[in-house]
């Protein structure tokens, strides 16, 4: 999975870097908020970030903040990094859009517990979303069952989408879960099949 941090002190992101990196994780490195922003809006963000709270021109909390309101249904766990402690300063930070708070200097096994718990976020978000999508199409096979279907008056093949006449048992498998087994009705096999078996030699049929 991949983070990014965000720390203009570089000893301490090269650190993070590090040690994220020695976890597994995927890792991105940003010098300022502006360069966190960049990231985080581009087309594949990452699904975790790290964000110092004090950071020259755009700090954490502003990318928190604006990430929040021009991206609201962004997916990535952003987990803010400040020396502020206290219940004041963990609210302010939440209320500007951060999913955690970690307060420096942290413990390492903290930190690992805090990415571990996103990580699993994450995940659970992307099972959401990607069930959302599959009864998305769900519903549209079931909806496109529905309405007027032009159907041949004489051969009894269906229109599709695409204008092409296909028959009835490949129209509705295309569209739906149903699934055709095929046999003769009475009527048929009067009309159609006992003919032909009766024309066979030494076929003796009732």
């Amino acid at each position: 999975m991949q983070v990014l941090i965000a720390d203009d002190e570089a000893t301490t992101r090269h650190l993070i870097q590090v040690t994220l990196a020695g976890w597994g994780f995927d890792v991105l490195a940003a010098v300022d908020g502006d360069a966190a922003l960049r990231i985080l809006k581009g087309p594949s963000p990452p699904e975790i970030a790290l964000l110092d709270w004090m950071m020259p021109g755009v700090d954490g909390l502003e990318v928190c903040r604006h990430l929040r309101a021009t991206l609201p249904s962004g997916t990535t766990y952003i987990i803010l990094v400040t020396a502020r402690g206290g219940p004041a300063n963990v609210v302010q930070g939440l209320e500007a859009g951060a999913d955690d708070y970690i307060t420096k200097p942290f413990d390492p096994r903290e930190l690992r517990a805090r990415l571990h718990a996103g990580v699993r976020i994450v995940q659970l978000q992307q099972a959401l979303v990607e069930r959302f999508h599959e009864l998305e199409e769900a519903l549209k096979r079931v909806k496109q069952l529905q309405g007027l279907l032009p159907i041949c008056s004489y051969c009894k093949k269906i229109r599709n989408d695409r204008n092409y006449w296909e028959q009835v048992d490949a129209y509705v498998a295309s569209h739906s879960e149903a699934q055709f087994s095929h046999g003769v009705c009475p009527d048929c096999y009067e009309l159609h099949l006992k003919p032909q078996l009766e024309r066979l030699p030494g076929c003796d049929i009732p």
